[in-house]
């Protein structure tokens, strides 16, 4: 009889995805106690925010490396116990220092969950069905977790107070590393779960150069990487999009139209409603494109072409819209923009299949990145300039230019090559 475990091994890559986002959101609904408590001023506060990306970031690139060698199992539950800690520590920093420490902490603890998620996809699925589930992975788990992130973490506050919203976070995370100790492994083989014919389904739908569960990382052919390399343009391209909305779309509706803050609030919940509809869609085409034409080419056909259409889509925001104009504009730059949420792990995983941990890593080394400049630029015109006009400009500039990047640049590997990359993979 035929399992289907491999389903509860991605709802696990899910949950964890949705604990880490409301995790590293959670500390802007406790900006004021914070500030009170612990003495700490705005600015002192946005340094606090931008440190996250910055150990996300060294994490990320570092990471995946970690996973390739030591499989997902080891570092996620390691992740886990690191975030969940510096979560419980927070309510109890005692200073800007502590806070910052502490921040940085847990950007380096979130770190490796994509590209164990990348990983254990990978390893887990067959390829025909890795669009959909990183579409789920990296579009809607992000963009649901900042649906719910408000309205769960305000009831937590109001439950348990500021420092109970903190622990009890932390308590989400142990709760899953508890549950991954029982249930996650690296490899179908490995789980005592998964029956011979879901073996033999995942195996049939491996790529012939997908290497083992773990090995070492061979870092020329991963820097050398060409595609790889766009995955990382393009991805910086739309995260500063993301990041540049998520910490000021707010702003900007409070600014540009006179709202209050529930009802800046109440209207932001479009946008990531339109990326959820955008991440699912994404999965679906892309999948139904690779079976179609299964060429590397086509998936990133699929990236440049939704870049594009979010690029264009941010063109009302030049002439002062009005609110309607303007929200269906952002709402339709964020839904087209997670059309590629999920499938930068698949164009990672088709750019270096034998190490897609660290591949991941590589990619989501950009993505924070992108995180760090996009809320520091964004900043810098609004205070230079008074507008946020200038940022709209510079964020549909960008997604143009990625666009054109994923559709001129990539080209196809040689796959003659991958009996070399398995022997390499042998005899490390």
């Amino acid at each position: 009889m035929s399992t289907r475990f491999r389903f509860v091994t991605l709802g696990l890559v899910i949950a964890l995805i949705v604990i880490n986002y409301i995790d590293r959101s959670a500390i802007s609904y406790a900006v004021e106690p914070l500030e009170e408590v612990f003495g700490i001023t705005t600015a002192q506060y946005g340094i606090i925010s931008s440190v996250f990306s910055v150990g996300y970031m060294v994490a990320a690139f570092l990471s995946g490396p970690l996973v390739d060698r030591f499989g997902c199992r080891r570092v996620l539950i390691a992740a886990v116990t690191l975030f969940s800690i510096t979560t419980a520590l927070i309510p109890v920093a005692g200073s800007f220092a502590g806070l910052l420490i502490i921040r940085l902490l847990l950007g380096i603890g979130e770190a490796p969950a994509f590209p164990a998620a990348t990983r254990t996809v990978s390893r887990w699925l067959p390829i025909r069905e890795r669009g959909v589930a990183l579409a789920l992975c990296g579009g809607v788990a992000v963009s649901g977790s900042l649906l719910i992130s408000g309205p769960l973490l305000t009831w937590l506050m109001d439950l348990v107070g500021w420092r109970g919203m903190f622990w009890t976070l932390a308590i989400f995370g142990a709760v899953w590393g508890v549950i991954a100790i029982a249930l996650l492994r690296d490899l179908p083989e490995e789980s005592p779960r998964v029956s011979a014919a879901e073996r033999a389904l995942i195996a049939s739908g491996q790529e012939a150069d997908a290497g083992s569960g773990r090995s070492p990382v061979r870092w020329r052919p991963l820097l050398s990487n060409r595609n790889l390399w766009v995955v990382a343009g393009g991805y910086f391209a739309w995260g500063f999009m993301f990041w540049g909305f998520m910490y000021w779309l707010p702003s900007f509706l409070s600014d540009a139209y006179g709202l209050s803050v529930n009802q800046a609030g109440a209207f932001s919940i479009a946008p990531w409603a339109c990326g959820i509809v955008g991440a699912l869609a994404g999965g679906v085409i892309v999948d139904r494109v690779y079976r179609r034409s299964p060429r590397i080419r086509s998936r990133f056909a699929v990236m440049g072409v939704a870049l594009l259409l979010a690029g264009c889509s941010l063109a009302p925001l030049a002439i002062a819209p009005t609110l309607t104009v303007g929200l269906i504009s952002i709402s339709l730059g964020v839904g087209f923009g997670f059309v590629t949420g999920g499938i930068w792990w698949v164009a990672a995983i088709d750019a270096a299949p034998d190490q897609p941990g660290s591949a991941a890593g590589f990619a989501d080394a950009s993505f924070a990145a992108s995180g760090i400049v996009a809320p520091s630029v964004m900043g810098f015109i609004v205070s230079s300039t008074g507008s946020f006009t200038s940022g709209f400009v510079v964020m549909a500039g960008l997604a143009v230019a990625g666009a054109l990047l994923m559709l001129l640049v990539p080209r196809e590997p040689t796959r003659a090559a991958a009996p070399a990359v398995e022997t390499a993979i042998e005899s490390a």
